[in-house]
């Protein structure tokens, strides 16, 4: 059975299903492929538990203290949402919070000398907070305050600084602030991984605390949400809401022509295909015009552009002050740990429907930079510590040479019972970026996720795509109208 398709997307992964229901609104018909049985990709939530041992080649079954497989769903590549940020507004705008419920997090912290500190967004925050002096709160009052009051379209609030010639660094020179409240300020509220950013234009770094400041204000304990379920959920959602599942056992189209556009996107009414791997793209004259079914993606068209090291830990305990928070993020600035990037600590728990009661996932990332990757992340562990409330046990060893892997990927372990943690799992993955923008053969390819523990870079990544697909910026007004336009305002409430 032949038919044809004005999109067709391999992956369901989140980038994927976000540009599927973006470009559902424009009236595209959408093929969606994946050649797992599942939904997520790179970015799916494994459960029960017993799957996460068996991905990772561990012998025999999580142990009982782990309670029921089917209470856990663990994220392979962690992030959370900023509540004001890119892709809840592609989420409200693709409809699809109207399948999903989200849990706000408890926290967010930042590492600084070896300890954990939360971080201070508001005015009042920043005097109260212990981690600056006297004299340094007041000087980084004025500076949130600077920011609060900034609008790029109303030059008296520039306080004679150009915003799109003043760099980052003098605008730090200018409210005094010092090195420490630096580091925390590009990189736990302006959410950089490195200190390019302070030679750049400051217009970008103002507008990006804002983002924080106003995702903050939202819902009080922290800028970042969660779904309840995990991440996997959001691909499922998106699923669920544009397209009808299309299973291998129906006759599937052998080859699925393309239109205008080829690679990523979907559907109002399109069409699911999971378990079903791609032979090969065919490409006449330069440009994709279909799939045939079975094989593999296009690897001639990305280059490897670094590693991310990622650790998933099972824990008995909430993470050190951090109030007993059931959940949390920890930046660990890359000063602080003398390394030309950050790391990112994440933590949920049971409160969020991905683990057993009384368990915490906590999952730290960073980007690799030395043929040691499980040394860099080393000052993850000493924010997994036990808290105030919980047993206080000796920290473990690195995992060994020793750990079970599958070639190329993710190795791992778990420490005996005895230990704390009560399980972990190490991932090394290779990053990829496209080396063809598909302007000319019209095969858009995705970034793979990096290591933050937000997804304000992925979404920069779909709109990238879609200027490259579409020719335009993506706007969400825009987007919006196109969207009452084919649907009307009646048939979408």
């Amino acid at each position: 059975m032949n038919e044809e398709y004005d999109v067709i997307v391999l992956g369901t992964g989140l980038t994927e299903c976000i540009l599927s229901g973006i470009m559902s609104v424009n009236g595209k018909k959408v093929l969606h492929m994946d050649r797992n049985s599942y939904y997520g990709g790179e970015s799916a939530s494994i459960t029960p538990l017993e799957d996460l041992y068996k991905r990772f080649n561990l012998p025999g079954a999580p142990p009982e203290s782990m309670g029921r497989g089917r209470d856990w769903n663990v994220d392979l590549i962690p992030k959370f949402l900023m509540a004001n940020g890119q892709l809840v507004k592609m989420l409200l705008y693709t409809e699809v919070t109207r399948y999903l419920d989200f849990k706000v997090i408890e926290g967010s912290f930042v590492y600084k000398g070896g300890k954990i500190y939360k971080v201070p967004s508001t005015e009042a925050e920043a005097l109260a907070s212990s981690l600056m002096g006297l004299f340094e709160k007041r000087r980084f009052r004025k500076f949130l305050v600077y920011v609060a009051n900034f609008d790029e379209n109303d030059a008296r609030t520039f306080e004679g600084v150009d915003p799109k010639k003043t760099t980052m660094r003098d605008v730090y020179k200018k409210f005094d602030l010092g090195q420490d409240v630096i580091d925390f300020t590009g990189h736990a509220l302006a959410l950089y991984r490195t200190d390019d950013y302070l030679d750049q234009p400051c217009q970008e770094t103002i507008n990006r605390i804002k983002l924080y400041s106003e995702s903050l204000a939202r819902y009080g304990k922290s800028p970042y949400l969660y779904p309840l379920y995990g991440l996997g959920e959001l691909p499922q959602g998106l699923r669920g809401s544009f397209a009808p599942a299309f299973t291998p056992e129906m006759p599937p189209p052998l080859v699925s022509r393309g239109g205008q556009r080829g690679w990523l996107s979907a559907i109002y009414g399109g069409t699911y295909m999971l378990n079903k791997p791609i032979e090969e793209i065919v490409i006449e004259n330069g440009k994709v015009v279909g799939v045939k079914s079975e094989g593999s993606y296009v690897s001639d068209r990305v280059s490897k552009v670094g590693q991310v090291i990622r650790v998933i830990c099972i824990l008995s305990h909430p993470i050190k002050n951090t109030n007993d928070a059931n959940s949390c993020q920890i930046i660990i600035p890359q000063n602080q740990v003398n390394r030309k990037s950050d790391i990112y600590v994440c933590m949920i728990s049971s409160a969020h429907n991905v683990a057993a009661q009384g368990k915490y996932i906590a999952i730290a990332s960073t980007t690799v930079e030395t043929a040691d990757p499980e040394k860099e992340i080393k000052p993850a562990w000493t924010c997994w510590s036990p808290s105030s409330r919980s047993e206080s046990r000796p920290p473990p060893s690195l995992p060994g040479p020793g750990a079970a892997s599958w070639p190329g990927a993710p190795r791992s372990r778990p420490l005996p019972p005895s230990l704390f943690p009560s399980a972990r799992f190490v991932s090394i993955s290779d990053l990829f970026a496209p080396t063809d923008p598909g302007t000319e053969s019209q095969i858009f390819i995705s970034r793979t996720y990096d290591a933050t523990t937000h997804f304000e870079t992925t979404c920069d990544d779909i709109k990238d795509i879609y200027k490259r697909m579409m020719g335009s910026e993506f706007d969400f007004e825009e987007m919006k109208r196109k969207k009452n336009d084919i649907y009307g305002e009646e048939e979408q409430q």
